[in-house]
């Protein structure tokens, strides 16, 4: 297939929605060798913070040399950004080398009734993922949970180690309404004997959580069980961090932004020291230089400044949360909110986090059939119609925004990661520097 054949056949994929279960993709690795025992892995699942946490782990491997696979989800941009090798995006031609063997291969399996239905646009991703690990001979793979945890088609793997991030309320026609069944979801991907490291602080989530492991006999790390082992401080413009694990204490002030990035970090430490135990030793200072080094495109990325230009993927009550606390912290006033959300979202709730922080919110379209209208944003939040515009082409509501804020306010354009994607496509790639 052409790339364009490729974008073509992946996009006919989204018609099959979202399946849960492991039976399809287990039958098609099955029939190719089943790529994805042939390296080791770290699965990493939460509702917020995997992303920042999987970019964090795979750059403490590379420190130490090693050749690592990250696999994640979604993208913003390109397809390409979820498999990567090191820095390295996968080529265009591994990409449709790879998923033309995958498409004919699911062909046969359809005709030879071995596949219950056809594999979804996720569930192939991770397949193409798994099989150009295997063929790149990663010494790991670090891979981003989609979705839950128990059904999602990475779960496929018995990782070295198991993370859970996060647990809040998101995709609940699937995972359930209540944070004990989200929890329970995610915790689906504790496995027999491997070890869990959990970075959420107390409640109904991380009983769940720690049951399920005793249950598994997988031994628990709560990374912030104990009083005193995570300290943040405040310094100008950002944050210092400090974790003690065992009798190492870890100083460092990630290169991303936020509080939340600090308790991301010492998620990836406790990662990190469990396969210093299980699997290969892995060094302070290089861990540290991972930590601090890791970058993370649409999370308080900054794209721009006079005005300062702002992306961050919010989509849900906890990313809200943390995207408010960063805005009371660090951002300069007047600021104004560019936003757009999908439908299946909890547009008000997000909304009554974020918009009263704010002088400003431009309402604008996001070009995805999920996503909900300027139009049904408003009607959802119009208690804030004061402080509420609409404009639905995003590059003239930047211009707005931009205007408005002045060279002294904050852009932030959040709301979704599919919002954050197409401002990426506006603005052109910076580097590292501008995020200092």
């Amino acid at each position: 297939m052409t790339f364009l054949q490729c974008r073509a056949f992946l996009e006919e994929l989204q018609r099959f929605g979202i399946k849960l279960g492991l039976e399809n993709i287990r039958a098609v690795l099955a029939s190719f060798g089943d790529p994805h025992k042939t390296c080791p892995s770290i699965l990493v699942a939460g509702t917020n913070g995997k992303g920042s946490v999987c970019a964090m782990l795979a750059r403490i491997l590379a420190e130490h040399g090693l050749k690592v696979g990250l696999f994640t989800s979604p993208h913003l941009v390109k397809v390409e950004e979820r498999i990567r090798i090191g820095e390295s995006l996968i080529s265009q031609n591994d990409f449709c080398r790879l998923l033309s063997l995958i498409r004919e291969r699911i062909a046969v399996l359809m005709r030879e009734d071995k596949l219950g239905n056809h594999p979804t646009f996720f569930e192939t991703l991770t397949i193409l993922a798994l099989l150009y690990f295997s063929e790149k001979k990663t010494d790991m793979a670090v891979l981003e949970v989609g979705m839950g945890g128990r059904f999602d088609a990475t779960n496929v793997v018995k990782p070295l180690v198991s993370v859970i991030t996060s647990v809040s309320k998101d995709h609940q026609e699937y995972l359930g309404t209540k944070i004990g069944q989200i929890a329970f979801e995610k915790a689906g991907i504790i496995k027999p004997g491997v070890p869990v490291v959990c970075g959420i602080d107390g409640g109904e989530a991380h009983r769940v959580i720690r049951k399920r492991a005793r249950e598994l006999g997988a031994p628990f790390l709560g990374v912030f069980d104990e009083p005193g082992r995570f300290k943040a401080k405040k310094l100008k413009g950002r944050y210092r961090f400090s974790y003690r694990i065992g009798n190492r204490t870890y100083r460092f002030s990630p290169h991303l932004r936020g509080a939340h990035q600090g308790r991301n970090a010492a998620v990836a430490i406790a990662a990190a020291s469990i396969l210093s135990e299980c699997w290969s030793t892995l060094k302070k200072n290089k861990i540290i230089r991972g930590i601090e080094s890791a970058d993370w495109e649409g999370r308080l990325e900054v794209v721009s400044r006079r005005p300062d230009v702002i992306l961050d993927g919010a989509h849900n009550e906890g990313g809200a949360r943390t995207l408010n606390a960063y805005v009371e912290d660090f951002i300069k006033p007047p600021v104004v909110l560019i936003f757009g959300m999908m439908k299946d979202k909890n547009i008000k709730r997000v909304a009554d986090i974020l918009f009263p922080t704010v002088k400003r919110v431009i309402l604008t379209s996001i070009p995805y059939s999920r996503a909900a209208s300027p139009a049904e944003i408003w009607l959802t939040a119009r208690k804030f119609r004061r402080k509420i515009a609409l404009e639905h082409t995003l590059k003239k509501a930047i211009e707005i925004a931009r205007a408005e804020a002045g060279s002294r306010g904050t852009v932030i354009i959040s709301g979704s990661l599919f919002l954050v994607g197409e401002a990426k496509k506006i603005f052109p790639k910076v580097g590292r520097g501008i995020c200092a």
